[in-house]
């Protein structure tokens, strides 16, 4: 069989696209030369890292905001800046990112340290005390008489700490030469870390405040001119994807989900411009996929709630907690959670946009009720609930 992905039939129009001339800057994780409107936040990370350039170990840094304000970006273009710095002044510097959504365990951590740093670790097997102990020779003063100073940004930092707990801030922020910048998308996240490592890791804040609609036009307009070729976007594009990142709490991400989708739909119906109605129907694409994949990934328990809720939703019911656990119940048959139990995945689901709670009083004497309804497409619900 000859190379599919040579066949000219299928694949031919890859080499006379007329939309895209590279998709690549559209992806979040790229990284362009100027980050646009974060300039303020990356000085301020500049500020607390330029002593290590002297030597001196920088303060811990943490950066705060919604998701997709330019955080992990701003993090890593100041990284980028600092290491070339560090190479132009001869000094000794390392910055290490890592998500914490892939390492999610102090262990895993150190050993993606060590190893980025030229260790080698196993991914499991080692004591904890065999894995600090490796990670922290790493900054005895090298052949050349130089000791490392290494910062370590760690992404969605609440993650790890929610499943391991504070074990790696308490190692990192206690080891010579090392400092830590954090990243969340939540300003009480330190909750979760216990006073003595909030005492050693002694931070300094930034927040990423949300991107407004004209922020996000200027971030769209410097990307599609690096991903689009000429004249192939229309006039009201970039506008309406920018308005509508604008509702969604100022998403950068989403812009540019919403700019790449737009142009693949263009590309896919052989069109010679993208056009405002491609961006509609990207959201479209875009809140189904979303939906879809949050619809799976739920407890079994929870899917059948929101199947109680699809069946009331049908029969024109007004949905009470009430009345929910009742067709709950028949829905679960003998393997029923508690009454109780009800009101978490409730809460749950309503923090995951599928479903929105109002109370309402019933007058004097009647106390108030919660009224429940679907925030997300009936048919879509039924499709993806009945297909798990």
């Amino acid at each position: 069989m000859s190379n599919i992905f040579e066949d000219e039939e299928l694949f031919g129009n890859r080499r006379q696209n007329t939309i895209f001339k590279n998709k690549k800057p559209l992806d979040h994780r790229f990284l362009p030369e100027k980050l646009v409107h974060r300039d303020e936040q990356i000085r301020q990370i500049a500020k607390y890292w330029v002593d290590v350039l002297d030597g001196v170990t920088p303060s811990n840094v943490t950066l705060y905001g919604k998701t997709g304000t330019g955080k992990t970006a701003a993090s890593k273009f100041a990284g980028k800046q600092l290491i070339e710095a560090a190479n132009n002044e001869n000094a000794f510097v390392k910055v290490e990112y890592i998500r914490c959504t892939d390492y999610t365990t102090e262990y895993q951590v150190l050993a993606e340290l060590c190893n980025k740093l030229g260790r080698d670790v196993p991914s499991r097997g080692w004591t904890k005390g065999e894995v600090v102990n490796t990670f922290r020779n790493i900054f005895r003063t090298n052949a050349f008489g130089k000791k490392l100073n290494l910062i370590v940004i760690l992404d969605e930092i609440d993650i790890l700490l929610n499943k391991d707990g504070d074990g790696i801030l308490y190692t990192l922020t206690r080891t010579d030469n090392v400092s830590v910048l954090c990243i969340s998308n939540y300003l009480d996240f330190k909750n979760l870390i216990k006073s003595r490592v909030t005492s050693s890791l002694n931070d300094k804040e930034i927040v990423f405040p949300p991107y407004g609609a004209d922020q996000l036009a200027d971030i769209l307009s410097e990307r599609s001119e690096l991903s689009f070729n000429e004249n192939v976007l229309e006039d009201e594009v970039i506008p309406l994807c920018s308005a509508m990142a604008a509702k969604e709490e100022g998403d950068a991400r989403y812009a540019l989900d919403l700019l790449k989708n737009a142009g693949e739909l263009a590309f896919d119906e052989d069109a010679q411009t993208v056009t405002g109605d491609h961006v509609i129907r990207a959201k479209d694409r875009i809140e189904h996929n979303k939906v879809s994949e949050i619809l799976t990934t739920l407890p079994v328990q929870q899917q059948r709630v929101l199947e109680a809720i699809l069946l009331l939703t049908k029969q024109d019911e007004e949905i009470t907690s009430g009345k929910l656990y009742d067709q709950y119940k028949e829905i679960s048959r003998k393997d029923a959670v508690t009454y109780r139990r009800i009101f978490d995945f409730i809460n749950e689901l309503e923090m995951l946009g599928i479903i929105s709670t109002n109370t309402i009083s019933r007058g004097r004497g009647k106390g108030r009720t919660n009224i429940i309804k679907l925030q997300c497409d009936e048919e879509l619900l039924e499709t993806t609930l009945y297909s798990i």
